[in-house]
């Protein structure tokens, strides 16, 4: 790893352990009790934390066949503009997809919003892994549009079953941080 990518990677923990680490009584969307809620918004809604995030997948991504970036809506929103927006500028650009929850009942009645085409190779970003529910219902969306999901990245993997799950069904899992990283 270069000493460029190392530097950018050290700042995006440090911003994630002073912004993103809150403490108290949490339910998870898994439905699991924690101490402690890593609030990725907290980080992807802030310029510097999107900027230090978004350039780090996309060295992440750099010399991969990739057309999109995408995810399930909310928590990776922000994330796919940021990398989206950043990729343009870098002379690689990747479309955006943001997938709902589930079909709009209005409009077009998508499922898939953005510039989606059968046969994208897409990764599919979170901003937090527990159970790794979240990316599956954006893989399954995607792959029944017809895409190819490259992999999954996540800004943290709670470490609690995700990657085993992703690794079960052989996608290919790379998150930016495991909680082993961060100061709880």
């Amino acid at each position: 790893m270069s000493e460029y990518k190392s530097s950018l990677k050290a700042k995006l923990l440090e911003l994630v352990n002073k912004h993103a680490v809150v403490h108290g009584d949490f339910i998870l969307s898994s439905g699991q009790k924690s101490t402690y809620y890593i609030d990725g918004k907290l980080l992807s809604l802030m310029p510097e934390g999107l900027n230090y995030l978004s350039r780090v997948i996309l060295e992440m991504i750099d010399g991969e066949k990739v057309d999109a970036i995408g995810g399930l809506t909310l928590g990776a929103d922000p994330i796919i503009g940021g990398v989206a927006t950043l990729s343009y500028e870098s002379k690689k650009p990747v479309a955006g997809l943001i997938i709902r929850k589930e079909k709009s009942g209005h409009g077009r009645e998508k499922r898939i919003e953005g510039p989606l085409r059968k046969g994208m190779r897409v990764v599919v970003v979170e901003d937090v892994v527990t159970t790794g529910s979240s990316s599956f219902k954006a893989i399954e969306a995607l792959e029944e549009a017809g895409c190819e999901v490259v992999k999954v990245i996540a800004l943290v993997d709670r470490l609690q079953g995700g990657a085993e799950a992703f690794a079960a069904k052989n996608i290919r899992f790379e998150p930016i941080f495991t909680l082993k990283d961060l100061t709880l």
